[in-house]
């Protein structure tokens, strides 16, 4: 989820938890706050617990809340982990250390240490297009072994090692996608889903993809994802969530606020989302005269 903004930059709570609802009456199966696409690093410790506790109160059990809770500080992971379970979070989305660049060994040993300080059940979020580290399939298979972690959002973006993880790892672990574009190549080898920034725009949608091919029901899940490959594309025009923002924004849904180092989209790349949204008639094409 996007983490929406006053116009004065603080936290909407309003919105919080609209959004939530929006997500939970589109069917969506879980719901991740303070990730990658929340703008996670720049939101202050209250600012996170606040959201969760807000999505927690809004969900009331129908779904729920993966809290995004990692960092390169094993102990400040640990006490945030404590944390967001006391806010309401059911499970921990954590993203491996980033910038002390750990080996497998420290990767294990950090998860390892998260996991044994609490009850919530974790899982990893491995994208090393910004952490500058990657689980590889021998790690992750280690790390599986580990009760409470129970799956890994897979962002690497390399289709290879998502496939061997797939076959790599025990039935019941689950392997998210954490791209939108790679859901459907990643479930048709035995992924479970998706950690997507898409479901903030179109929800229904997401949650129609994936459901069928859940099913088996592979030309259904196709149509879906040949429709809206388009938005999944132009959502990465420029670093993400900046152009998810601009285009929730022109849907009405959102004040269009980053927090620096996050600025506005580019005018050419504002242009291409919101031709893509007009395409897809998620806002109203202009009247000609």
């Amino acid at each position: 989820m996007v983490t929406p903004f006053t116009r004065s930059g603080a936290l909407d709570e309003a919105a919080v938890r609209r959004l939530g609802r929006r997500q939970i009456d589109a069917g969506i199966h879980f719901l991740v706050p303070c990730g990658t696409t929340g703008e996670n690093p720049t939101l202050t410790l209250a600012e996170r617990l606040r959201t969760v506790e807000i999505l927690a109160d809004e969900a009331n059990g129908q779904v729920p809340i993966l809290a995004g809770a990692g960092g390169y500080n094993t102990k400040e992971v640990i006490h945030l982990a404590g944390e967001m379970k006391k806010a309401g979070a059911a499970g921990l989305l954590s993203v491996t250390p980033y910038y002390n660049k750990p080996t497998p060994e420290g990767l294990f040993q950090h998860y390892r240490a998260i996991a044994e300080s609490t009850p919530l059940p974790i899982v990893l979020y491995n994208v090393p297009g910004r952490t500058g580290v990657n689980i590889d399939v021998p790690t992750l298979v280690r790390l599986a072994t580990i009760p409470s972690i129970v799956g890994v959002k897979e962002a690497s973006g390399n289709l290879t090692q998502m496939c061997e993880a797939c076959a790599a790892v025990p039935p019941d672990f689950i392997v998210l996608s954490g791209d939108d574009a790679l859901t459907l190549p990643l479930m048709a080898v035995g992924g479970r889903g998706i950690v997507s920034v898409a479901s903030n725009e179109i929800p229904a949608e997401m949650v129609q993809m994936v459901e069928a091919a859940e099913r088996n029901d592979f030309a259904a899940a196709r149509a879906v994802h040949a429709r809206i490959l388009p938005l999944m594309q132009i959502n990465f025009v420029e670093a993400n969530p900046v152009p998810v923002k601009a285009a929730m924004a022109a849907m009405g849904l959102l004040e269009e606020v980053y927090r620096l180092p996050m600025v506005s989209p580019r005018g050419e790349s504002k242009d291409k989302i919101v031709q893509v949204l007009r395409d897809l008639d998620l806002i109203k094409k202009p009247v000609h005269a």
